[in-house]
């Protein structure tokens, strides 16, 4: 377990690293905070699985596209090309704004898909794979708001003081009564998202749909249009999933 765990320490350090220069065992030592020669060990067993690889001009090491083509098979097997991006991409087109797909997992939710409005020049970008705490953002709190208490309950003692968590519910009840949730500069300031749950067959929470926008000139009428659009995208793709509690 514990060569499991370290393994999972290096992917993530470096999949924080971008560019494809990629990054020194020297630097990976540290940053994982692991011995030079366990790195190295480590790393050779990663390189074998696929998971790893190296540059064998500057030495240097990189994720492997091995994760690339689990993830793409997770993707594809979750029926999100066929069903769900199809609606991402109508919505897009409709409200010429950025529009994401996200994923509860866990404490977290992490953004799986992203669709960039080709007319709008000015774009909430967040990255895909984005790991973002589930109290925090609109597509979070319309999740939170659609799972059994019992369940967001006990998701949020774990992120939030106490006394924190009884005006968080009461909030959480108004986006289920109301069937969508807003959010107003929480991660970025002059920025904005509305957002709501998608809900499968059986009733689970299996993501959530939301549109971000800056928030600068931003009027009652547009955002009476983007809850319109994104509540009406969220009932299409539920209904898809076999859903007919929308």
């Amino acid at each position: 377990m514990q060569s499991i765990d370290r393994a999972m320490i290096v992917a993530k350090t470096l999949a924080t690293h971008t560019s494809e220069n990629g990054v020194s065992i020297s630097d990976l030592s540290k940053q994982c905070e692991l011995p030079l020669s366990t790195m190295h060990r480590l790393l050779k067993a990663m390189i074998k699985q696929g998971m790893v690889e190296q540059d064998e001009r500057t030495k240097c090491y990189r994720l492997g596209t091995i994760w690339l083509e689990y993830g793409l098979q997770v993707y594809d097997s979750m029926d999100y090309v066929t069903k769900i991006r199809p609606e991402l991409e109508r919505l897009s087109h409709e409200v010429d704004e950025s529009v994401y797909l996200s994923r509860p997992a866990g404490l977290e939710a992490i953004i799986l898909e992203r669709i960039d409005s080709e007319n709008n020049t000015i774009r909430i970008y967040d990255q895909l794979g984005l790991r973002i705490p589930m109290n925090i953002g609109a597509a979070n709190k319309a999740m939170l708001a659609n799972m059994p208490s019992f369940k967001s309950t006990d998701i949020l003692k774990k992120l939030l003081p106490l006394e924190q968590l009884a005006p968080v519910e009461v909030t959480l009840k108004q986006i289920k009564k109301l069937g969508y949730a807003t959010s107003h500069g929480e991660r970025t300031e002059g920025t904005s998202s509305v957002a709501v749950a998608i809900v499968d067959g059986l009733g689970e929470v299996v993501g959530a749909i939301s549109i971000g926008f800056v928030s600068f000139n931003l009027t009652e009428n547009r955002m009476d249009f983007l809850i319109e659009k994104v509540m009406e995208t969220g009932r299409r793709i539920s209904e898809k999933l076999g859903s007919n509690s929308n």
